[in-house]
């Protein structure tokens, strides 16, 4: 997963959302070891410090935990992963809906169109 980070949102929260993926897709399994602040940084481009300013954000939400010895964890918490997998798929649900309203889509052609993609292989 690339991180493909812009400049027309906060780096932290583009590097907190990519992230959370990883974890809510499986890449970063529960309760399993992430890797340094220094070798996320490296990997994405950013400076250590934005690392770490969007690391602690995720402990404090509850889906990374520090480990004196270890360094940091993802939670074993399999409900606040599924809190912050359905959490993003509304996020991302709401924009969708947002955008198609703004394209003049009804909320019957949306779920028209939605049916119709449903069937093929997206």
């Amino acid at each position: 997963m690339a991180w493909n980070l812009n400049s027309d949102r906060p780096i932290y929260a583009q590097i907190l959302e990519v992230i959370q993926l990883r974890i809510i897709s499986g890449r970063y399994r529960p309760g399993e070891k992430i890797p340094s602040v220094r070798d996320l940084a490296a990997e994405a481009g950013v400076n250590p410090n934005t690392m770490q300013k969007a690391l602690s954000e995720l402990e404090r939400n509850g889906l990374v935990e520090t480990q004196r010895t270890s360094g940091r964890m993802v939670t074993e918490d399999m409900e606040m992963i599924q809190e912050t997998r359905s959490k993003l798929a509304r996020e991302q649900v709401s924009e969708f809906i947002d955008k198609m309203k703004e394209l003049g889509f009804s909320k019957e052609e949306v779920v028209e169109l939605l049916e119709k993609m449903g069937g093929e292989d997206a």
